[in-house]
């Protein structure tokens, strides 16, 4: 994929995660509004968390193992092999989820009291009624995930980006119609609902290139046994990430009510720029890593690598830098209504502080992680992935017992500083090798430009009130840190003025 090509992909899943997110927010202010920060709302996110799981089984191991076997599929003039293989693996998916569901929905009371202990026994099961609820949408989110791991394949990516509008739709009516009177049970409902919607908008761009959706359980087919080749290490990957989650909140749990659910409103915040910046850079990226992954190409793949985490970079650091210094006034301002008190307020403004340099480690984890899988090596990040669940389980049970919420998230922040880290260190022997070259120096003028940006953001955001503190805080912090860069000649910033001047002159 040419450069332009890349910025315009990235464009447009930017504009229309963009318009996602807004509702996902707006659906958080709903869900704050309404259910506050208490043992009610705790119930139905360890609920959701037990689904998870059951996705991390197969599902997001398998979404992630299309991508690179559907890209090589188009590159080679052979769509419709990776089509079979879709085929094949959408359809062995789906029955591994239905049966892990059954199981999950008659194992969830040992696994509710196992997974949060400080539960009492009227939150105990709450949770359980709520998890027999929410594993029915499984199945559907499994396949939602496999088809859009073949249209990113294909390139398509606008539907796929666009697949939470529906979702969060349902769940903002579910909390403002019901909610009053079923509670989180409306929740649950719509969170069922909103599942089966996001998977009716991945269909059209699959019917676009001709992809059918028959059943077959063709396994010996050459593409479905290179994507169960890159399973097993990502299977363990995609639970790591869960373990680490549901770590979290036992020992949140512990700690007091609401710290759950401060910890998810918290990583929500954060969250925002590491999808609208960090996914959707990286999901633009993926399909162009796999095309170059390929013998002779170690040029291009290096290039995309380091481009990719360079222009990450840039465009995290000032949110890192406003998350970290303006996190409570922040947090007042998007949540502080209705049952979301001022202790809520403080809670949640302590996770975000502590989850805002986990941006960083993300956006240098994402890319190097697609080029490890791009060149067909899913156990590299699969050993930093359990290296970093280790840290941050020693971090829970340490600072998350000393601090609370707070220790939480640095736990969480460091553990993904360390892998990410350490990923780039073993990129650089990757394939046929891999320079990086600049990347030190970018990130030398990235960190330098975002101290000077904090000074000014920092005052403001103290002496500062309400809407217009936080603006000025976030505009003299912007202007300061383009400014420091401009001046150091950052060649990214350079690059990124010129992606966005070619995408303004094509309209």
């Amino acid at each position: 994929m040419s450069r332009g090509g890349l910025a315009r992909s990235t464009a447009l899943v930017a504009g229309l995660t963009l318009g996602s997110q807004l509702l996902g927010f707006l659906r958080d202010v709903v869900l704050a509004a309404v259910f506050g920060v208490g043992s009610e709302i705790d119930a139905y996110l360890v609920a959701q968390g037990l689904m998870n799981l059951v996705l991390a089984l197969m599902a997001g191991a398998v979404a992630k193992s299309v991508v690179p076997t559907v890209a090589r599929s188009v590159a080679d003039g052979e769509p419709e092999r990776g089509r079979h293989s879709v085929r094949v693996a959408l359809t062995v998916t789906v029955l591994v989820m239905l049966a892990a569901s059954v199981v999950m929905a008659v194992l969830a009371r040992p696994l509710v009291a196992a997974l949060a202990p400080g539960f009492d026994g009227e939150t105990a099961d709450l949770a359980v009624r709520l998890t027999r609820l929410v594993v029915a949408a499984t199945a559907l989110i499994a396949a939602t995930n496999v088809l859009a791991g073949a249209a990113q394949g294909h390139r398509r990516f606008g539907w796929a980006a666009a697949q939470g509008i529906p979702f969060n739709i349902a769940l903002i009516v579910a909390a403002l119609g019901f909610g009053s009177v079923y509670g989180v049970t409306a929740l649950a409902v719509g969170f069922v609902v909103g599942s089966g919607l996001r998977l009716l908008l991945v269909l059209p761009p699959l019917l676009a290139v001709g992809q059918s959706l028959r059943p077959s359980l063709d396994v010996r087919d050459r593409g479905f046994r290179e994507m169960v080749a890159l399973v097993p290490p990502l299977l363990v990957g995609s639970a790591v990430s869960q373990v680490n989650t549901l770590v979290d909140r036992a020992v949140g749990s512990a700690t007091g009510e609401g710290a759950i659910t401060a910890l998810n409103y918290g990583w929500r915040l954060v969250g925002l720029a590491d999808t609208l910046v960090v996914a959707t850079v990286a999901t633009t990226l993926y399909p162009a890593l796999a095309a170059a992954a390929r013998p002779g190409r170690t040029r291009d793949l290096d290039d995309l690598v380091r481009r990719g985490c360079g222009v990450l970079l840039l465009l995290v650091a000032p949110c890192v830098v406003i998350l970290s210094v303006a996190a409570e006034p922040v947090v007042s301002l998007l949540f502080e209504r209705g049952a979301f008190d001022a202790e809520a307020v403080r809670l949640t403004a302590l996770a975000v502080t502590g989850y805002a340099a986990s941006l960083v480690g993300l956006a240098l984890r994402e890319p190097a992680t697609r080029a490890f899988l791009s060149l067909g090596d899913s156990r590299t990040p699969v050993a930093l992935g359990l290296l970093g669940m280790a840290v941050n389980v020693v971090g829970d049970l340490t600072l998350g017992v000393r601090f609370g919420v707070l220790g939480l998230a640095v736990s969480t922040s460091l553990s993904l500083l360390l892998v990410a880290a350490l990923s780039l260190w073993r990129l650089r022997s990757a394939g046929d090798g891999l320079s990086l070259t600049g990347l030190g120096r970018c990130s030398a003028q990235v960190a330098l430009a975002a101290a000077c940006g904090a000074v000014p953001a920092a005052l403001l955001a103290r002496y500062g009130d309400g809407l217009g503190g936080t603006a000025a805080a976030t505009a003299s912090c912007l202007t300061v840190y383009l400014v420091v860069l401009w001046a150091l000649r950052c060649r990214e910033l350079g690059e990124l003025g010129r992606a966005v001047r070619g995408l303004v002159a094509r309209g």
